[in-house]
């Protein structure tokens, strides 16, 4: 699976491990995923969708059902 936010759309991006002696050498930035089970009221059923903590935050302050209707016109899988 992914490591892939789809709500924000996160996703890894490469950057630099930098040692004290100031060597550097390549590294990933991983996003915080999380697996969450959500209800939602308008399908009636719980959705499990694999977000972001800020992607969870979002939802927070959007609400379920709207963040799954954007979801949905961009063409996500729920």
């Amino acid at each position: 699976m992914a490591k892939y936010c789809p709500v924000t759309g996160k996703k890894p991006i490469s950057g630099n491990r930098v040692s004290h002696a100031n060597n550097k050498t390549a590294r990933r930035f991983e996003p915080n995923l999380q697996e969450k089970r959500l209800w939602s009221p308008a399908l009636g059923r719980f959705v499990r969708l694999r977000i972001s903590a800020a992607g969870l935050k979002n939802i927070n302050k959007r609400g379920v059902d709207a963040v799954l209707a954007e979801m949905r016109a961009r063409g996500e899988k729920l």
